[in-house]
């Protein structure tokens, strides 16, 4: 393939350029996020409207299932790819860009994992994003320790029985699929860790599942979220992904894909913050010039520019090492996350700042932008934890 001139990235012998076809797949996503995100996000935004038709498009383009296997009717890109796609997106609306990603997540798992006859039940679906599949990881008694979930499911025949809840759920109510952490195990409750954990997928009219309200929210208001709960749920052994007791490490592997596809997103919505930034300080005249003017407007912007450029850096990096399935790809996805996801809240409440009085209004997107960026440090595990996983996979590693 030939290689274009491009972004350079590297980290002692690791390096690599964004190839002709990966600046064509970021130039379509920017081409979709220009013509069909962008000039409605704030509407969706204001009004709570979820954009299913939207997010249908997306589909068209294979944005619905990025790294599913071509054999399965995926695009079969990389994390790389899904990256530069999602930070595209995100320059228009980081909410819908978040809810693409989930979604894509959730098929890769089914599609990665799943036997024969759960990627031929779910799969033709789920590609063009005529059914969408939430993640289901997270309960209400247990945020980061994820391993002490209480989700039951019990062996009934050729059926689990099913029983418990989720929270935080994107989709939630709203999706037809929800890929659910359960366990499995002997120890019925057992909440000492991972082992006994299993992963299935759930329909939403299975009966017994039901969904709390839409929970009210400071940003991500173009996607629904609700609470999913499970009483009595009986879903066919077959929906069985992977093996009992796998359930955490698919989960796990997951959010590797998964932080770094909201490390995008950050970096998206940042730099749509900072390139507004540049051409209000252009506009906006105090003390008879331009504010861009004064090198004070000029640190901060640079500033911003210089620490975007460098979390940008790091993510691709750590996209090409889980693309490569590289023995230290856990620890670079953590630090990927934590670093942009920290840099886009910072550089869009530095852009506020800028915007003075204006950037705090509904009229400009700084306000919107800052909202839907400062949840991506909480979700995905929080930046807390990723430097837990940095700490533990470095001194793991010095063993």
């Amino acid at each position: 393939m030939h290689e274009a001139p491009g972004l350079r990235y590297g980290m002692g012998m690791t390096q690599f350029e964004l190839t002709t076809d990966q600046l064509a797949i970021r130039e379509t996503a920017e081409r979709f996020t220009a013509a069909e995100i962008t000039p409605h996000a704030a509407k969706w935004d204001e009004d709570h409207i979820f954009p299913r038709d939207t997010i249908r498009k997306a589909a068209d383009l294979g944005f619905g299932a990025i790294y599913v296997g071509e054999a399965s009717g995926g695009i079969g890109l990389g994390r790389l790819e899904a990256a530069l796609i999602m930070e595209a997106m995100a320059y228009g609306c980081p909410s819908t860009s978040a809810f693409i990603s989930i979604h894509n997540m959730a098929s890769w798992m089914i599609d990665c994992f799943g036997n024969a006859r759960v990627r031929e039940k779910y799969l033709p679906g789920l590609v063009p994003m005529d059914i969408i599949s939430s993640y289901c990881l997270t309960e209400p008694g247990s945020g980061s320790d994820a391993a002490a979930m209480k989700t039951s499911a019990v062996r009934d025949g050729d059926h689990y029985v099913v029983t418990g809840s989720k929270a935080f759920i994107s989709g939630g109510g709203v999706n037809e699929l929800y890929v659910t952490m359960v366990r499995t195990g002997p120890n019925e409750g057992d909440t000492a860790g991972a082992a006994g954990v299993s992963c299935l997928v759930i329909e939403k009219d299975m009966p017994g599942v039901s969904f709390g309200a839409n929970e009210r929210k400071l940003g991500w208001r173009s996607q629904p979220t609700a609470q999913v709960h499970f009483d009595g749920v009986r879903v066919p052994v077959e929906n069985l992904v992977g093996e009992e007791g796998q359930g955490f490490k698919i989960a796990m592997a997951g959010l590797d894909g998964g932080r770094l596809n909201i490390g995008a997103c950050s970096l998206g919505g940042a730099q749509r913050a900072l390139d507004e930034t540049i051409r209000y300080t252009r506009e906006r005249r105090q003390f008879g010039k331009s504010i861009v003017d004064f090198q004070a407007t000029q640190f901060t912007i640079a500033d911003m520019e210089t620490e975007l450029q460098a979390a940008r850096a790091l993510l691709y990096l750590a996209a090409a090492k889980v693309s490569a399935g590289s023995a230290d790809k856990t620890k670079f996805a953590a630090m990927a996350k934590r670093l942009a996801t920290d840099t886009g809240s910072s550089v869009v409440d530095r852009a506020l700042q800028l915007h003075g009085g204006y950037g705090y209004l509904q009229d400009y997107p700084i306000e919107r932008l800052w909202r839907d960026l400062r949840v991506h440090r909480i979700l995905e595990g929080t930046n807390e934890i990723m430097r837990v996983i940095t700490a533990r996979e470095l001194l793991r590693a010095a063993n």
